[in-house]
Parts: structure tokens; sequence; C-alpha cells
């Protein structure tokens, strides 16, 4: 084994997959050893965010538990199965290698789990009323996850408009916030009048120390700082047009808030380099001229600086921005009953324990 040095073996095996890396553990002590190492596990995460991959939560039976699909950029497609939380589960957010999902026949149940190392934990049941009664399955309007792997704790956000039974709401803003480190939830009250599609609940960031959800009208976006439990408003970009044809979806981009606005002709994408100051930079501006047929249906699922997943009703798109080559990663064969973007998750393998 003295043929490479460490920092080279390092290197490699920063580059494998979960479940292939888990496997070297057995090859030998100095193996077992560096996989360990608290180095290791911060540089297979840094090299893991440069690949950024799709999860989409597929259909099956009711009573089946839950399957994904992994979309890799690198390695293709694979299958990853949730059969270890045992119990029948809907995807609810994504954050840096962890899920966090709710129990469909056990309303109030959540997990957070890396379902790459099949690690979980299962949150304890919050005293409090149910977030929300707006909607007929109780569950909270807004569901976030912040996973921050250097300081190696999550957060788990549940956040709803209170309604009085038999009335509207009041504009009463509940949110829940579970913090790992202590184990416990706390809650605070605000009041609020924003509103949010499926796609605005879908695509939560995590950015900064704050979640991120843009608002239905897209006027908008809503941040969550979760050091001092306030909402914040943040502006969009002043080119940023909403409505007659324009699209807009919110995104990670390396770290920054990224806003993808989609026409009938164009992608442009935007990147906050400024997060205090709320300064954004157009950073590259795409024809969509090539997969004109496919641009009403399209939706952007997650990126970095060199690429962008897409999903449509039936296919994941890949754009990589240096080439501008579009490439089709994925595709349904059958009929499926709802579209693909409406259950992607952008995602990435790490090593973050969720127990």
């Amino acid at each position: 084994m003295g043929v490479f040095p460490d920092e080279v073996i390092l290197q490699i095996l920063a580059r494998l997959p979960v479940k292939p890396l888990f496997k070297t553990k057995t090859v030998c002590k100095l193996w077992y050893r560096l996989v360990s190492d608290k180095y290791f596990i911060k540089l297979y995460n840094e090299v893991s965010a440069k690949n950024p991959m799709v999860l989409i939560e597929t259909s099956g039976s009711p009573e089946s538990r839950s399957s994904l699909v992994c979309v890799d950029n690198l390695r293709g497609v694979s299958e990853v199965s949730l059969d270890f939380l045992k119990d029948r589960v809907k995807v609810r957010a994504s954050c840096n290698g962890l899920l966090c999902c709710s129990s469909i026949p056990d309303k109030g149940v959540y997990y957070v789990c890396n379902p790459m190392t099949r690690d979980f934990k299962l949150l304890p049941r919050c005293r409090e009323r149910p977030v929300t009664r707006f909607y007929p399955d109780g569950e909270a309007t807004l569901v976030g996850l912040a996973c921050d792997v250097s300081k190696n704790k999550f957060n788990v956000v549940l956040a709803g408009y209170h309604r009085t039974f038999g009335h509207r709401p009041d504009g009463t803003f509940i949110c829940l916030i579970f913090d790992s480190d202590s184990n416990k939830w706390k809650k605070f009250v605000s009041h609020r009048d924003d509103h949010f599609t499926h796609m605005n609940k879908n695509q939560v960031v995590f950015v900064n120390g704050a979640l991120h959800w843009l608002t239905g009208s897209c006027s908008y976006i809503l941040a969550l700082d979760l050091d001092y439990d306030v909402w914040r408003k943040i502006s969009l970009p002043d080119e940023v047009s909403y409505g007659t044809g324009n699209r807009v979806y919110l995104l990670d981009s390396d770290g920054c808030l990224s806003l993808i606005q989609i026409s009938d002709a164009w992608m442009n994408i935007w990147v906050m380099k400024d997060y205090e100051k709320e300064v954004w930079y157009m950073v590259d501006r795409v024809s969509l001229r090539c997969i004109r047929g496919l641009v009403p249906g399209i939706f952007p699922i997650a990126q970095t600086g060199e690429c962008i997943f897409l999903a449509t009703h039936k296919q994941v798109l890949v754009y990589h921005q240096k080439s501008r080559v579009w490439k089709e990663m994925y595709s349904v064969k059958n009929s499926a009953s709802l579209p693909l973007w409406f259950s992607a998750y952008a995602f990435r393998s790490t090593i973050f324990p969720s127990d």
C-alpha cells in the first residue's frame, strides 16, 4: 500500500459513490482509517458539491413504499430505495445530501434521512397544534430542510397559516423549527400574506444560513434567517419579469442564490453575488431554440456553474454551459401519472449523518 501517498488515495476515494466507498473500508486498516477521518469526510462532501444530481420520487401503488430514481451527471441513472424507513413516505425537501420525508399514513410524523448511507432520524412529535388547517391533509404550507455540513447539524422548518375551523385564514403565520443539536422544536408566530405554487414549495434553497422560497406572484423571495428566526423579503433583479410567457425559478448555484427566467426562446440565469446588498448578476443567456417543443413544460431542478438539470413531463435533460450542449439523461418509458418535475429535487451525495 506504499505505492501511493495517502493524499492521492484520498482524492481517488473522494470520487467514488457512497456505497462502493463504504465497501473500501473492509480492504485494510489504512483505508478504514482514511475513509473514517474527519478530513476525508470534509473532502468528500466538497468534491460531491461539484456534482449535482436530481432525485425523482417515482409513483407506485398507494400501498408501496417510496423509491427514487437518481440522475447523476457523471454516473448515469440508478435506483434508490427508502425502504429502510419502514414507512410509506413522501419527500418534502432536499438539502446537501439529506431528505426530509413525511409519513403518508401517520400525519405529523417526519423523518430526516441520508438515502445513500441509509442513516435516518425520526423527528420527535411537536406538541403544538397542527401548523395549518388550510389544506385537507393538515400539512404545512412550507417544509424546509437546512443541512449545514460544516457544522454537522440540520434544521427542519414547518410553516403555514392557521385557520380556525369554519373561518378564513387570519394571516397568522406559524413557524415551527426543529434543531438537530437540541433535538427540540421551537415556535414563533408572525403575520404574513404570502402564497406559493407547488413548484415554489419544492424549490426551497438553503444558502447563507437561511431558507428561501420564491412567492407565487414571483415578485420577491421570502427568506427565513435561522440564526435570528426572522422572515425577510429579497428583491428579484429589476430586469426579471413574470407573466406574458415568462416563468421564474429559484435554485442554488455553488452556494449562491440563483434565479432562472424561462421565456419561449431564452433562458436567463442570474446569480446573487452579494447577498447582503442583494446584488444580482446575469451569468448566462441560453437559447432554447433546439428544444423549442419542450419549452412550455420544462422546469430547472438543479445547477452548478457548469451545468443545469431540467425536467419535463417524461424527461430529465442536462445543459452543459461551457460546450452549450443539451443531453437527455433520463426518460420515462411508460405513461407517468404526474410530470417528472412535480416530484424532482436537487440532490448531491454526502456522508453527512442524519442521526
